[in-house]
Formats: C-alpha cells, sequence, structure tokens
C-alpha cells in the first residue's frame, strides 16, 4: 500500500506487502524489501536499502549509504548521519556506509554517526547518540553511548543445534576461604576446583569503565575468570541462550567453555580480572566475528538448513 501523499519516485523498489504512508518521499534508488512499514514525514535517498520487516517510524530520514537489515526496528525522529565533516555545497566523493545489522532496534531520537555498525540484536536507548560500533546483543544508552548490558532473551538456534546446548553457557565454581583476625585467605585448588589444568593465567586490570574486553569464543581453549578486586560483568552466549553474571568476589570464578561466546563489561575502578586459560595463546583459536560464530556452532551440531 503507498498512500495517495506519498512521493515515490520511478525507480524505487518497493517489496510486496510493505505500506508507505502519508508525506514519505522515496527517491529512484532506494530498495525497500518485503513486509516493511514506512511510516508518516520519512524520507528515503537513493543508495539506501532496507530488508524485510523493517518499521521506519515518522520523522526519520534515511541518506545514501545506509543499509538496514531485516527485522529492525527504527523509532521516531532517529538522526542518521552520513558525514562527518559537512559542508554546504561540497559532496564527498563516497559517503561512509551505516549498517543496522537484523533484528537491531533503535530508540526514538537516538543519533547515528556515519560509518558505525549496530549489531545484531542489539538496542540503542532512546536519545542516545552512537558515535562507534555497537556490539551485537548490547544496551547502549546516552551521550556518547556506552554499554549497560545485554539483551538475555533466548532465540532459536540455525538450523539442528543439539538441544543439549540449552543449558547455561556458563557456570560459577567456588573456592574455600579461610577468614580469621588475620585477614581472608583464598585457596584455588588446579585439581579440585577447576575443570581443567590452566597452560597459562593472565590478569587484566586499569579498564575505563566505559570499555569492553573480551568479545570473541575459543574454539579449544576453556577459561575461568575469577575477580580478584572490584567488580566486572560478563556476558556469555552459546548460540541459543544469553546470560550475564556479575563478579565481584576471588571467593568465586565464572567457567566458559569453549565455543560460547563472552564479553567482559561494566568494570568498576578497581577491577582486578585475573583468567586462567586451559591453553596457550594462539590467534587461530579464536572467533572474533559473532555471525562466523554463529555459523561454526550450527556446524558443529549439525547441518544448517
Amino acid at each position: 500500500m503507498i498512500h495517495d501523499k506519498a512521493l515515490v519516485e520511478d525507480g524505487a523498489l518497493i517489496g510486496e506487502r510493505s505500506n508507505v504512508w502519508a508525506f514519505t518521499h522515496i527517491l529512484s534508488g532506494a530498495k525497500i524489501g518485503l513486509d516493511c512499514n514506512i511510516c508518516d514525514h520519512v524520507f528515503i535517498e537513493n543508495n539506501v536499502i532496507i530488508g524485510n520487516r523493517v518499521t521506519v517510524k515518522s520523522g526519520v530520514q534515511l541518506w545514501d549509504g545506509i543499509i538496514i537489515e531485516d527485522d529492525v526496528f527504527i523509532g521516531p525522529n532517529v538522526t542518521f548521519t552520513n558525514d562527518r565533516f559537512p559542508r554546504s555545497k561540497h559532496r564527498p566523493d563516497r559517503f561512509l556506509t551505516t549498517v543496522v545489522q537484523r533484528n537491531a532496534s533503535i530508540g526514538a531520537n537516538a543519533t547515528i554517526l556515519p560509518g558505525v555498525e549496530i549489531g545484531c540484536n542489539a538496542m540503542v536507548g532512546a536519545g542516545a547518540v552512537v558515535v562507534k560500533n555497537v556490539p551485537a546483543n548490547t544496551i547502549v544508552v546516552g551521550n556518547p553511548a556506552k554499554i549497560i548490558g545485554y539483551t538475555e532473551n533466548a532465540r532459536h538456534p540455525p538450523g539442528n543445534i543439539s538441544s543439549t546446548r540449552l543449558t547455561d553457557p556458563g557456570r560459577i565454581v567456588r573456592f574455600k576461604q579461610i577468614s580469621d583476625m588475620r585477614g581472608d585467605l583464598t585457596e584455588i585448588d588446579f585439581r579440585s576446583h577447576l575443570p581443567f589444568l590452566p597452560a597459562r593465567v593472565f590478569v587484566v586490570s586499569g579498564v575505563p569503565s566505559e570499555q569492553i574486553r573480551g568479545e570473541h569464543a575459543h574454539r579449544r581453549c576453556s577459561q575461568l575468570l575469577v575477580a580478584t578486586s572490584g567488580s566486572v560483568r560478563v556476558m556469555l552466549d552459546n548460540g541459543e541462550k544469553r546470560r550475564q553474571y556479575s563478579l565481584s568476589s576471588q571467593c568465586e570464578g565464572l567457567f566458559i567453555p569453549p565455543m560460547v561466546w563472552g564479553t567482559q563489561f561494566n568494570y568498576s575502578l578497581d577491577a582486578v580480572l585475573m583468567v586462567f586459560a586451559s591453553h596457550s595463546y594462539d590467534a587461530a583459536d579464536y572467533i572474533r566475528d559473532y555471525g562466523q560464530f554463529l555459523e561454526e556452532i550450527g556446524s558443529a551440531n549439525g547441518p544448517i538448513s
């Protein structure tokens, strides 16, 4: 349905069952997928690609170089930009590409700077100013936008992932602590407390609270994370289930098996994170792209349909 007060120029491609409402202007090179809802007073420029089942609320302008993937929600008056140094009558040779990946949501009045990627399933809070890439599954708010948490929704696995992976992606391991008037002593026995014999140990400290670490999975390496000082939050994702953990005691650690996506965030200023690893460092053991992680999880547990 194209409203009779909408202006859709010849050459624009609009998929079946998509609605374009009043006072919307779509230029000739734009491509819009199936089952989309483009609300009143939206402007869409030529070099814009919109996927399927996308909602664009009123007052949004989508400029050249913007790609919106499937199932994205864009709230009222969200502002996209495509030129970092705009000057009147000075058009750049090419506009930066901004990508909003599948199933992401952007709240009302958020501002998205050019050239960033908003990861799949991410949620951008109302009024946030996004100045750099937003990782998959994160919740960001503020100016500049900072991570305050992760979406914890369960989701259907790709293909025929084994149902045995529906367990929690990590587990808390308790250590023995002895306390008396002289202070506290925490014992970590490698053979009885750890599910593996460590090959290396490293320590993370001095992380600014707005920064995140991790954002990867290991193919073979297991890890145990212990907050020896301060606090840190950890998000784990095994491809089907996502869960957040809070580490703030040296009496417990978080065990992370292989093929689990992990991210640490919200470090306190005094946080010191000790990490026990089952393997020595190997760059080939890392998976640093979340989409690739989901693909490998699927192929490891059966064919992807």
